[in-house]
């Protein structure tokens, strides 16, 4: 059943117009009582009918509302240094359908890719697109956000979080691995957790020092050495298991 986002806080009976009126009545040709599913900005996401449709608009009118919780416990934000090519595309999707909260992209000092402002801007809009059609394809009951920022500001939004982990591969290398279910063990439902990773040529020693005086802590994910856009996929399912199917 196809699901939207839909931008306003929840009611049982809602009119749509603009991308989701043209997506119901031109794409998927649908007609009055057929049902979808609609997530509202309060993360209440209910089976909806359509009561009444027409040119300009559709109306819908709760069925129930959605039982099974679909998000995460706790708010994993992904903060990844610019990768090459399309990678932080992948991230971002396949960061949404396994349930990150939101995406913070940064240029780390050993990124190759360079994006100025206007290419930033451009690039942030067609990721939040991809966002969305992920967490739509997903059943998300919440729509991660992407935003890009310098690594200083990055830093000054540490606080924001209950704790900060930097992925490093040195850490994996020793053989840590005690950190990462520590932070699960410590943090519950409704905190909030960043985890930085770098980019393909890893986090240089002076942003490791930044960043751990900012507070964050150094994290191993295993044994092996992941790409810069495997990590991220290694940490949300980390999660996942230990917060969803553990328990």
């Amino acid at each position: 059943m196809q699901r939207y986002f839909i931008d306003q806080a929840y009611q049982p009976t809602v009119e749509l117009s603009g991308e989701a009126h043209h997506h119901m009545a031109r794409v998927m040709r649908m007609a009055v009582d057929d049902e979808v599913f609609l997530v509202f900005t309060d993360q209440t996401a209910i089976k909806a009918k359509i009561t009444g449709i027409d040119s300009e608009k559709v109306v819908l009118t709760e069925v129930e509302k959605e039982s099974l919780q679909r998000e995460l416990p706790i708010d994993i934000t992904i903060a990844s240094g610019f990768p090459k090519g399309e990678k932080l595309e992948l991230i971002v999707q396949k960061g949404t359908e396994l349930g990150a909260h939101q995406f913070i992209a940064f240029p780390g000092e050993s990124s190759v890719a360079k994006w100025d402002a206007k290419k930033q801007q451009k690039k942030q809009q067609r990721l939040n697109k991809i966002a969305q059609e992920a967490a739509e394809q997903s059943h998300r009951q919440a729509l991660p956000i992407v935003q890009f920022a310098s690594e200083k500001e990055l830093i000054a939004r540490f606080s924001d979080y209950d704790t900060v982990l930097i992925a490093y591969e040195e850490s994996a290398k020793q053989g840590e691995q005690a950190q990462l279910v520590q932070t699960f063990q410590q943090l519950t439902a409704g905190q909030k957790l960043l985890v930085v990773f770098g980019p393909e040529g890893g986090l240089t020693p002076k942003e490791i020092e930044l960043f751990q005086g900012a507070g964050a802590k150094l994290c191993g994910l295993g044994p092996r050495i992941l790409r810069t856009e495997t990590a991220p996929f290694y940490l949300l399912s980390a999660a996942s298991f230990y917060y969803e199917l553990q328990h």
